[in-house]
Protein backbone atom coordinates (compact mmCIF):
# COMPACT_ATOMS: atom_id res chain seq x y z
CA UNK A 1 0.00 0.00 0.00
CA UNK A 2 1.44 3.37 -1.12
CA UNK A 3 0.64 6.31 0.85
CA UNK A 4 0.05 9.55 -1.11
CA UNK A 5 -1.14 13.09 -0.80
CA UNK A 6 -0.05 16.09 -2.92
CA UNK A 7 -0.05 18.41 0.71
CA UNK A 8 3.13 18.28 2.02
CA UNK A 9 4.43 21.07 3.98
CA UNK A 10 7.62 21.49 2.89
CA UNK A 11 8.05 20.62 -0.64
CA UNK A 12 4.15 20.58 -1.81
CA UNK A 13 2.95 18.44 -4.85
CA UNK A 14 6.50 16.27 -4.61
CA UNK A 15 5.06 13.28 -5.66
CA UNK A 16 3.86 14.37 -8.89
CA UNK A 17 7.06 16.08 -9.45
CA UNK A 18 8.99 14.36 -12.52
CA UNK A 19 12.12 12.16 -11.98
CA UNK A 20 14.06 11.35 -14.81
CA UNK A 21 11.16 11.82 -16.92
CA UNK A 22 8.33 10.04 -14.55
CA UNK A 23 6.88 10.93 -11.66
CA UNK A 24 7.73 10.08 -8.12
CA UNK A 25 4.56 8.28 -7.48
CA UNK A 26 5.27 6.33 -11.08
CA UNK A 27 8.78 5.46 -9.56
CA UNK A 28 6.92 4.07 -6.38
CA UNK A 29 4.03 1.92 -8.10
CA UNK A 30 6.78 0.71 -10.73
CA UNK A 31 9.36 -0.80 -7.47
CA UNK A 32 6.12 -2.03 -5.57
CA UNK A 33 5.01 -3.57 -8.68
CA UNK A 34 8.48 -5.46 -9.49
CA UNK A 35 8.38 -6.93 -5.66
CA UNK A 36 7.28 -10.66 -6.57
CA UNK A 37 6.17 -11.06 -3.14
CA UNK A 38 3.65 -7.85 -3.09
CA UNK A 39 0.19 -9.29 -4.31
CA UNK A 40 -1.70 -6.14 -5.40
CA UNK A 41 -0.60 -2.32 -5.50
CA UNK A 42 -2.80 0.07 -3.88
CA UNK A 43 -2.52 4.10 -3.42
CA UNK A 44 -4.30 5.37 0.01
CA UNK A 45 -4.55 9.11 -0.61
CA UNK A 46 -7.39 11.36 0.83
CA UNK A 47 -10.39 12.98 0.07
CA UNK A 48 -9.22 16.22 -0.69
CA UNK A 49 -9.72 17.93 -3.52
CA UNK A 50 -5.97 18.81 -4.43
CA UNK A 51 -5.37 14.92 -4.31
CA UNK A 52 -7.53 14.54 -7.69
CA UNK A 53 -4.76 15.49 -9.47
CA UNK A 54 -2.50 12.12 -7.55
CA UNK A 55 -5.39 10.03 -8.25
CA UNK A 56 -5.41 10.92 -12.14
CA UNK A 57 -1.97 9.93 -12.47
CA UNK A 58 -2.56 6.65 -9.94
CA UNK A 59 -5.68 5.99 -12.77
CA UNK A 60 -3.01 6.56 -15.52
CA UNK A 61 -0.44 4.21 -13.91
CA UNK A 62 -3.02 1.30 -13.81
CA UNK A 63 -2.97 1.59 -10.12
CA UNK A 64 -6.28 1.37 -7.56
CA UNK A 65 -7.00 4.30 -5.27
CA UNK A 66 -8.68 4.40 -2.04
CA UNK A 67 -9.49 7.87 -0.55
CA UNK A 68 -9.81 8.82 3.24
CA UNK A 69 -9.03 11.04 5.67
CA UNK A 70 -6.10 13.89 5.26
CA UNK A 71 -5.24 13.46 9.40
CA UNK A 72 -6.07 9.99 10.17
CA UNK A 73 -4.01 8.22 7.97
CA UNK A 74 -4.50 4.60 9.74
CA UNK A 75 -8.00 5.06 9.25
CA UNK A 76 -7.39 5.50 5.65
CA UNK A 77 -5.15 2.53 5.70
CA UNK A 78 -7.84 0.75 7.72
CA UNK A 79 -10.39 1.59 5.05
CA UNK A 80 -8.05 -0.11 2.25
CA UNK A 81 -7.26 -3.05 3.62
CA UNK A 82 -10.65 -3.51 4.03
CA UNK A 83 -11.58 -2.93 0.59
CA UNK A 84 -8.44 -5.09 -0.85
CA UNK A 85 -8.38 -7.65 1.79
CA UNK A 86 -4.71 -9.38 3.02
CA UNK A 87 -3.24 -10.92 5.30
CA UNK A 88 -0.27 -8.01 5.55
CA UNK A 89 0.18 -4.51 4.46
CA UNK A 90 3.20 -3.69 3.34
CA UNK A 91 3.28 0.15 3.87
CA UNK A 92 5.66 2.00 1.71
CA UNK A 93 4.95 6.26 1.02
CA UNK A 94 5.20 7.97 -1.99
CA UNK A 95 8.25 10.33 -1.27
CA UNK A 96 11.09 7.06 -1.19
CA UNK A 97 10.97 6.93 -5.56
CA UNK A 98 14.08 4.78 -5.23
CA UNK A 99 13.48 2.00 -3.32
CA UNK A 100 14.11 -1.50 -3.67
CA UNK A 101 11.94 -4.17 -4.91
CA UNK A 102 14.22 -6.78 -3.44
CA UNK A 103 14.08 -4.83 0.18
CA UNK A 104 10.93 -5.01 -0.38
CA UNK A 105 10.58 -8.80 -1.05
CA UNK A 106 13.07 -9.54 2.13
CA UNK A 107 10.98 -7.51 4.31
CA UNK A 108 7.95 -10.20 2.97
CA UNK A 109 9.70 -13.47 3.35
CA UNK A 110 10.63 -12.24 6.96
CA UNK A 111 6.87 -11.66 7.02
CA UNK A 112 5.82 -15.15 5.73
CA UNK A 113 8.00 -16.61 7.79
CA UNK A 114 6.55 -16.48 10.74
CA UNK A 115 3.15 -14.68 10.52
CA UNK A 116 2.93 -14.37 13.76
CA UNK A 117 5.12 -10.81 14.06
CA UNK A 118 2.84 -8.08 14.42
CA UNK A 119 5.48 -5.42 12.66
CA UNK A 120 8.54 -6.29 10.73
CA UNK A 121 10.86 -3.11 9.43
CA UNK A 122 14.11 -1.46 7.74
CA UNK A 123 13.39 0.97 10.22
CA UNK A 124 13.37 -0.20 13.84
CA UNK A 125 17.02 -0.03 14.01
CA UNK A 126 18.38 2.34 11.37
CA UNK A 127 20.92 1.34 9.17
CA UNK A 128 19.85 1.73 5.76
CA UNK A 129 19.19 5.32 4.33
CA UNK A 130 16.58 7.49 4.60
CA UNK A 131 14.25 6.41 1.73
CA UNK A 132 14.37 3.21 1.43
CA UNK A 133 11.72 2.59 4.25
CA UNK A 134 9.65 -0.86 4.15
CA UNK A 135 7.01 -1.65 6.60
CA UNK A 136 4.79 -4.93 6.85
CA UNK A 137 1.99 -5.04 9.04
CA UNK A 138 -0.28 -8.25 9.69
CA UNK A 139 -3.84 -6.68 8.78
CA UNK A 140 -5.53 -7.97 12.18
CA UNK A 141 -2.85 -6.02 14.37
CA UNK A 142 -3.71 -2.93 12.15
CA UNK A 143 -7.18 -3.50 12.28
CA UNK A 144 -7.14 -3.65 15.72
CA UNK A 145 -5.28 -0.29 16.19
CA UNK A 146 -8.13 1.52 14.92
CA UNK A 147 -9.60 1.86 18.14
CA UNK A 148 -6.98 2.12 20.41
CA UNK A 149 -3.99 4.22 18.48
CA UNK A 150 -4.48 8.53 19.50
CA UNK A 151 -2.89 11.23 18.82
CA UNK A 152 0.16 11.51 16.73
CA UNK A 153 -0.53 6.99 16.44
CA UNK A 154 -3.32 7.68 13.99
CA UNK A 155 -0.89 9.86 11.24
CA UNK A 156 2.11 7.62 11.67
CA UNK A 157 0.49 4.29 11.02
CA UNK A 158 2.60 1.82 12.78
CA UNK A 159 4.29 3.85 15.03
CA UNK A 160 1.77 2.67 18.12
CA UNK A 161 3.49 -0.89 17.09
CA UNK A 162 7.19 -0.39 18.19
CA UNK A 163 6.65 2.68 20.67
CA UNK A 164 8.73 2.02 23.83
CA UNK A 165 7.03 -0.58 26.00
CA UNK A 166 4.97 -2.08 23.26
CA UNK A 167 3.89 -5.64 23.67
CA UNK A 168 3.86 -6.39 19.81
CA UNK A 169 5.92 -9.04 17.98
CA UNK A 170 8.24 -6.80 15.65
CA UNK A 171 11.02 -7.67 13.88
CA UNK A 172 13.87 -5.52 11.93
CA UNK A 173 16.18 -5.74 9.46
CA UNK A 174 19.52 -4.71 9.28
CA UNK A 175 22.54 -4.12 7.00
CA UNK A 176 26.29 -3.58 7.67
CA UNK A 177 27.82 -1.43 7.19
CA UNK A 178 25.46 1.08 7.98
CA UNK A 179 24.11 4.21 5.56
CA UNK A 180 21.97 5.45 8.14
CA UNK A 181 23.62 8.80 7.84
CA UNK A 182 22.49 9.25 3.98
CA UNK A 183 18.93 10.49 2.94
CA UNK A 184 17.44 9.32 -0.25
CA UNK A 185 14.13 10.77 0.18
CA UNK A 186 11.99 13.22 -1.08
CA UNK A 187 11.21 15.91 1.50
CA UNK A 188 12.56 19.31 0.58
CA UNK A 189 14.53 20.67 -1.77
CA UNK A 190 17.99 19.72 -1.28
CA UNK A 191 16.47 16.47 -1.23
CA UNK A 192 15.44 16.96 -5.11
CA UNK A 193 18.36 18.30 -5.64
CA UNK A 194 20.36 14.81 -4.70
CA UNK A 195 17.79 12.86 -6.31
CA UNK A 196 17.59 14.58 -9.81
CA UNK A 197 21.35 14.08 -9.40
CA UNK A 198 21.10 10.15 -8.65
CA UNK A 199 18.71 9.38 -11.53
CA UNK A 200 20.84 11.61 -14.04
CA UNK A 201 24.47 9.39 -13.05
CA UNK A 202 22.03 5.79 -12.61
CA UNK A 203 19.49 6.15 -15.03
CA UNK A 204 15.35 5.57 -15.22
CA UNK A 205 15.73 1.91 -13.70
CA UNK A 206 15.51 -0.10 -10.07
CA UNK A 207 18.74 0.74 -9.07
CA UNK A 208 19.57 -1.49 -5.98
CA UNK A 209 19.95 -0.38 -2.89
CA UNK A 210 24.01 -1.00 -2.39
CA UNK A 211 24.35 0.74 -5.55
CA UNK A 212 22.85 3.88 -4.32
CA UNK A 213 24.67 3.91 -1.33
CA UNK A 214 28.09 3.06 -3.09
CA UNK A 215 26.99 6.72 -5.97
CA UNK A 216 26.76 8.76 -3.08
CA UNK A 217 30.10 7.21 -0.86
CA UNK A 218 31.33 8.51 -3.96
CA UNK A 219 30.46 11.63 -4.25
CA UNK A 220 30.17 13.19 -0.73
CA UNK A 221 29.74 16.73 -1.78
CA UNK A 222 26.33 15.51 -3.18
CA UNK A 223 25.48 13.60 0.00
CA UNK A 224 26.22 16.52 2.05
CA UNK A 225 23.79 19.01 0.01
CA UNK A 226 20.69 17.02 2.23
CA UNK A 227 22.68 15.85 5.51
CA UNK A 228 21.34 18.98 7.29
CA UNK A 229 17.67 18.09 6.69
CA UNK A 230 15.85 17.10 10.09
CA UNK A 231 13.23 14.47 9.85
CA UNK A 232 9.92 16.39 11.79
CA UNK A 233 9.29 14.36 15.15
CA UNK A 234 6.42 11.88 15.51
CA UNK A 235 4.85 14.12 17.81
CA UNK A 236 3.92 16.63 15.30
CA UNK A 237 2.17 14.48 13.47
Amino acid sequence: MIQARTGSQRLPQKVLRELGGRSVLGWVVRAARAAERVSEVVVATTTEPADDALCAVADELGVATVRGSALDVLARFCRTVEQHPADAVVRLTADCPLLDPALINQAVAVWQADPTLDYVSTTLIRTLPRGLDVEVARTSTLLGLEGSARAHHRSHVTSALYEPGSQYRTMGLCVSPSAEDLRITLDTAEDAQVLDAMVAHLGDRLIPWREQVGFLRAHPDLAAANSHVLQRPLEAG
